[in-house]
């Protein structure tokens, strides 16, 4: 006999590679009241047949294919005969792609602008830095709203957190660079007014364990190893890493053998951001498109 059935079928989905996901939503058919021996499902030859898929109204997935499969479910009461219709179905990016990822990527593209602004521009460095970060929450909340509320991180979250680092990091730079400017700023007006005053008479102050050699008609102390330290400047304790040291007072860090200028850390970060940034998306891509 025939009979023709209209289902509404649910498909539980995995999201974690949302939007790059590929779902396979079964429709199984089977008798829950006669065993196996009793009445036996088979397939045709032609299997399933389907209608055109152009004529499908699925606007965020595209139909990639079905398959069917037969099995045998062993119960208490007897065997089951079990047919399964498997429909494969791949998410459509076309939407995510113009609504998140294009706006999240020129959204971290726009912060580093202010690597290429004067750093005494603090309300136009500030300003930007602060409205790139906001513009990044937004996105956030928008792609958010777009899927189901599930507990693990998908695809779309993992790729707008990195951003909104990214954005937040250009922020904390120029914070970071302002700051040690600032700093040498206050030290040099210092300096300068330490200058103007009228100077004392010249004294010198003998350490134990050195020694005064003439040498052309000008006196210095011997050089010590480098276990017995150097005077700070200005009564300053020497650290480890920033340097205090008379030949360093042009704003270098030193540690090692590290020399990093705060000036040009909009320099360094012209170059790092960039390809740090595009070394992630090409990670990215590769890894949920290809692999």
């Amino acid at each position: 006999f025939l009979i023709r059935l209209t289902i509404n079928a649910e498909c539980y989905l995995q999201l974690h590679n949302f939007p790059m996901d590929e779902h396979s939503c079964p429709l199984e058919f089977s008798s829950y009241g006669y065993p196996r021996n009793e009445i036996e499902y088979k397939w045709k030859k032609t299997s399933v047949e389907v209608a055109d898929p152009k004529y499908w109204r699925l606007y965020q997935f595209a139909f990639v294919g079905l398959r069917n499969t037969t099995e045998i479910s062993h119960t208490l009461s007897g065997d089951y005969i079990i047919m399964t219709i498997f429909f494969d179905l791949s998410r459509r990016m076309g939407y995510f792609t113009i609504q998140t990822y294009i706006p999240c990527i020129l959204t971290v593209v726009l912060s580093w602008v202010s690597f290429w602004i004067n750093k005494d521009a603090v309300p136009a460095r500030t300003s930007l830095g602060i409205t790139t970060v906001l513009t990044m929450t937004t996105l956030s909340t928008i792609a958010r709203k777009s899927l189901p509320k599930v507990s693990y991180v998908t695809a779309m979250d993992l790729f707008v957190s990195v951003c909104f680092i990214f954005v937040f990091a250009a922020l904390m730079e120029y914070g970071t660079l302002h700051y040690f400017t600032s700093n040498r700023k206050g030290d040099k007006g210092k300096e300068k007014k330490a200058k103007s005053k009228p100077s004392k008479p010249p004294a010198i102050a003998v350490r134990p364990g050195s020694t005064l050699i003439p040498i052309n008609n000008i006196n210095h102390l011997p050089e010590r190893d480098d276990d017995y330290g150097y005077e700070c400047l200005e009564g300053k304790d020497c650290a480890s890493f920033f340097c205090c040291f008379e030949d360093c007072r042009t704003g270098s860090w030193r540690e090692g053998r590290i020399h990093i200028r705060i000036a040009k850390i909009d320099s360094y970060s012209r170059i790092f951001f960039p390809t740090a940034f595009a070394l992630f998306n090409l990670v990215y891509w590769i890894g949920y498109l290809y692999l």
